[in-house]
């Protein structure tokens, strides 16, 4: 896999975004910001190209050096076009088209997956709340417990053999700040939920994306992207990065929420990078745990919870 391998899945990612004919500038951001991070030096250009004109996806997948990378394009592309609820009409012909490249697609019982995973991104199940609890503000410490149960569960969720466990990422996260909301006296619905997610930075389609570029890269080979890894491997990477997401966007929305829906959006973004910072310093004192999550849990089991099941 080369440097070229990686701009064209990237450009592939972007096209999935606009696949339903809409251009939405903070996914595109966010997708572009997301290979940034992954060390894709003009992740803007090759973004803001890719939106903007309308390259054969076939011919795209076809000049991708192995059927590996097309197969990892085809994942992301699946991934995108699902973040935000299950994929439209031009959504599915936008992948029907990509998957004609490759010698090996996702399987049925994989797409099946995926499309439940997408149908509860946008329908988020929070536990039920007793109206006594409901009606009195959260004991000391119960919501710093929840938080950080939720963030070592989605990290364990990188650490699964299935390459699509980490779908699962954004419905715990979105729900996790429901119910945080909910323990608040705030009734909420999805829309408002995904968007205190997105003032953050944690776009549905940019996360999955990363996340699934550090696994399937990772479970490749080492570095096989070159600085797109950096230093940890894929799989290693992954847990620690969706472990400070959860983390901080658990303890921003707390404070979001417990002071009334007041902080601005430039209040929230610093909230979360300095709780970001506080995740990276606690991950290597639970990762025996994190394994131990990951050890007893499989996706089926974390989409039945997320069903309330």
């Amino acid at each position: 896999m080369t440097q070229t391998d990686a701009e064209i899945i990237i450009t592939i990612a972007a096209q999935a975004a606009v696949a339903d004919g809409t251009r939405s500038r903070p996914e595109l951001a966010q997708i572009a910001a997301a290979a940034t991070r992954l060390g894709l030096a003009n992740a803007d250009a090759i973004v803001r190209r890719a939106a903007e004109t309308s390259d054969d996806v076939r011919a795209l997948a076809a000049s991708l050096s192995t059927n590996a990378a097309r197969r990892a394009a085809y994942e992301i592309a699946v991934a995108v076009c699902n973040a935000d609820g299950v994929a439209g009409a031009k959504e599915v012909d936008f992948l029907q088209r990509l998957s004609s490249t490759i010698d090996a697609g996702v399987t049925t019982g994989e797409i099946s997956m995926i499309a439940s995973v997408a149908a509860l991104t946008g329908t988020i199940l929070p536990p039920p709340v007793p109206s006594t609890a409901a009606a009195q503000p959260p004991a000391a410490g119960e919501l710093d417990a929840l938080i950080l149960d939720q963030a070592i569960l989605t990290a364990a969720l990188e650490l699964l053999p299935d390459r699509l466990s980490n779908m699962a990422i954004l419905p715990l996260q979105l729900r996790m700040v429901h119910t945080i909301g909910q323990r608040h006296g705030q009734q909420l619905d999805a829309a408002q939920v995904k968007d205190l997610a997105a003032t953050v930075g944690l776009g549905a389609a940019a996360q999955l994306m990363e996340s699934l570029v550090r696994k399937t890269f990772g479970r490749l080979a080492g570095g096989l992207l070159g600085n797109m890894l950096g230093g940890a491997t894929g799989v290693a990477a992954g847990a620690a990065v969706s472990f400070s997401a959860t983390y901080a966007l658990g303890h921003a929305a707390t404070q979001y929420y417990a002071q009334g829906r007041s902080l601005s959006t430039a209040d929230m973004k610093a909230l979360f990078g300095r709780f970001q910072q506080e995740a990276e310093t606690l991950f290597p004192k639970v990762q025996d745990r994190v394994q131990r999550v990951a050890r007893g849990t499989n996706l089926q089991s974390v989409l039945g919870m997320l069903r309330g099941r």
